[in-house]
């Protein structure tokens, strides 16, 4: 078995839902700690949790999310080690290392950069990474590594179409409608600020002190064919 082979049955034993492998050397060094590879490991949420979110977030909600994060940061670490017993490298996206710049609510290598690399899935109109076994309803982490693994192939654009769903069901009018491709950035098909004072909104009506909104994840069509296929 290979050491990508070995690795994703190993995470998905643990729990994860996706595993891909991306080629990150077209990406400035500087943004993937000059290593050459990244993983992206993926964790979807129950679908009993994405259907009471129709309305707007909930506490059961909340506890998935907070949840799911510990989860993946458990992979991420495992995966770290697992590359270091074999004599890589490894550079482990958690929680807690990942730094979010407060005045671009962003990351310098976000978590879906990696994702699409690997061939996961695409970003959607409402800047999640939409799969098609899972829609949005996801988390995602990664781990960047020296280790030579059998990337996936890149998704370089959407696959979104004309859906709106997002767009029109967004509290915050924060999806402005266009699709992405690779290089297009952000701030001009979404806007992370509106988003971001909706979603404090939403949840503050709830009791939660957080950033918390998910009506763009049950809303989609590729969350709903998932939702169908794994009833509650």
């Amino acid at each position: 078995m290979s050491l990508s082979a070995e690795l994703k049955s190993c995470l998905l034993s643990k729990g994860a839902s996706l595993v891909g492998f991306a080629d990150l050397k077209d990406i400035p060094a500087a943004y993937r700690n000059n290593k050459k590879y990244g993983i992206s490991i993926a964790v979807a949420l129950e679908p009993s949790i994405v259907h009471g979110i129709a309305e707007g977030p909930t506490q059961e909600y909340y506890a998935a999310y907070k949840s799911l994060n510990e989860q993946l940061d458990n992979l991420v670490l495992f995966t770290g080690d697992f590359l270091k017993g074999m004599g890589y490298e490894a550079v482990m996206k958690t929680t807690t290392e990942v730094v979010i710049d407060d005045h671009a609510i962003g990351t310098v290598l976000p978590h879906k950069t990696i994702a699409t690399r690997a061939g996961l899935g695409w970003i959607g109109k409402c800047a999640l990474l939409v799969t098609e076994n899972f829609g949005s309803a996801i988390r995602i982490s990664s781990v960047l590594t020296d280790a030579p693994l059998e990337v996936g192939k890149a998704i370089n654009e959407s696959r979104c179409g004309n859906c709106h769903n997002c767009v029109e069901a967004c509290p915050g009018k924060a999806p402005m409608g266009i699709n992405w491709e690779l290089g297009k950035p952000r701030e001009e098909f979404f806007n992370a600020f509106e988003c971001r004072k909706a979603a404090r909104e939403k949840a503050a009506l709830v009791g939660i002190d957080g950033t918390l909104c998910g009506k763009c994840i049950e809303i989609c069509p590729w969350t709903q064919r998932y939702l169908r296929r794994k009833p509650t």
